[in-house]
């Protein structure tokens, strides 16, 4: 944009156009993609933004970005542009048909912002080598369009959690790293290690940035902090609760790895203990179905125990759309930790738990963690 100015402050804060850029991790993949869509379509007017609770009345004048002011990139070791990735989504019944023809200016826009990953395979750039690439290029996309801040946002795969006695980042940190040092605040909506690495504790501590994690809560877990509440409230002894989740795409084959998933079920259990008080008998088992595509079905089967030790059963069934339920969430996230910045907060924000399986603090039910973001909302409001 030319003659636009942008002035960076020591914490990051900038003051410039107004345009919030939002830069995925995992940009070309079908969160990120369909996140991208939903945005131009919603800009547009051609689909309400239904999903987004940023578009609802409790944030109308909370100071959040507009939607029109989003720019975006990103990072990805993917090749594929949006525009096909998008009609791929279209064919698996993800977004409906005739919007990629709609909007396809704005997702070939956002893959020309699209920057390549790393560490890939015989990449033997060090991680402070990596780092600095990485920063360089959300510096770039920053002064390139005149941008007021960045927020990066991690929809990239699940890795595995870090092994004892490794040296080396996994690339969630990495990317994290690159993220703090550019100034940007940061959202990990995966359960990856992220910024809560214990070699990057200092680092974020003294950054003064805002960041909001980890593992965003979409389908079954979300049901489970709205459920676990009723038990506790209602006096009934839960004995068990076991899950399966069946589920294709790219997170379906990544978390066939056993330890991928085990850093997935880590949040799911955790709902559970911090409402009930202990953890009850039962795992949640995933289970890769390719021909599932990007739909997950999730069940849930819970025993438990009432009056005179009456034993009864509660199973519950959760069909859907993770790209399509994850995406406005995301944007949510992307407005909300911007305007935080904006705002001067800084660390952690467990205000924004309502979104999160493993928050940065704050309530487990999800009716107490919407009263908390509804209370954040405030507290942006009244920082105008």
């Amino acid at each position: 944009m030319a003659g636009s100015q942008t002035v960076t402050h020591g914490n990051g804060r900038s003051e410039g156009t107004g345009r919030t850029g939002v830069w995925f991790v995992g940009a070309r993949g079908s969160v990120a993609t369909t996140a991208v869509a939903g945005w131009a379509a919603v800009t547009a007017g051609l689909h309400p933004p239904t999903g987004m609770v940023t578009e609802t009345a409790p944030f109308a004048d909370a100071g959040l970005p507009p939607l029109p002011a989003l720019v975006f990139g990103g990072h990805d070791t993917a090749h594929c542009p949006l525009p096909k990735r998008a009609e791929t989504l279209t064919d698996a019944g993800v977004l409906p048909h005739g919007l990629v023809t709609a909007v396809r200016g704005e997702l070939a826009a956002a893959d020309e912002e699209i920057r390549a990953g790393g560490p890939q395979s015989g990449d033997t750039r060090t991680d402070e080598e990596l780092i600095t690439a990485f920063a360089a290029d959300l510096g770039d996309f920053r002064e390139r369009h005149g941008l007021a801040r960045v927020v990066v946002v991690n929809v990239s795969s699940t890795e595995p959690l870090p092994e004892p006695g490794v040296v080396r980042l996994p690339p969630s940190s990495l990317y994290a790293a690159a993220a703090v040092r550019a100034g940007c605040p940061y959202v990990n909506f995966t359960p990856s290690t992220g910024l809560r690495h214990a070699a990057l504790a200092d680092t974020v501590a003294a950054s003064g940035l805002p960041h909001a994690g980890r593992d965003g809560k979409t389908g079954q877990t979300l049901l489970r902090s709205v459920l676990a509440p009723m038990f506790v409230q209602r006096a009934l002894s839960v004995r068990a609760w076991s899950g399966t989740n069946l589920l294709g795409g790219g997170d379906g084959a990544a978390l066939a790895d056993p330890a991928a998933a085990a850093a997935k079920n880590a949040g799911k259990e955790r709902v559970l203990a911090d409402t009930l008080g202990h953890t009850p008998e039962g795992e949640v088992h995933i289970d890769d179905v390719p021909a599932l595509g990007d739909w997950k079905t999730a069940w849930d089967h819970i025993a438990f125990e009432g009056f005179l030790g009456s034993r009864m059963i509660l199973q519950t069934i959760w069909q859907g759309c993770d790209s399509a339920l994850a995406a406005p969430l995301v944007l949510d996230l992307a407005r909300l930790v911007a305007r935080a910045h904006e705002a001067g907060l800084s660390g952690p924000l467990p205000e924004l738990g309502f979104y999160f399986k493993d928050p940065d603090g704050g309530p487990a039910a999800l009716a107490d963690q919407f009263e908390s973001l509804l209370s954040f909302a405030d507290r942006l409001r009244e920082a105008r």
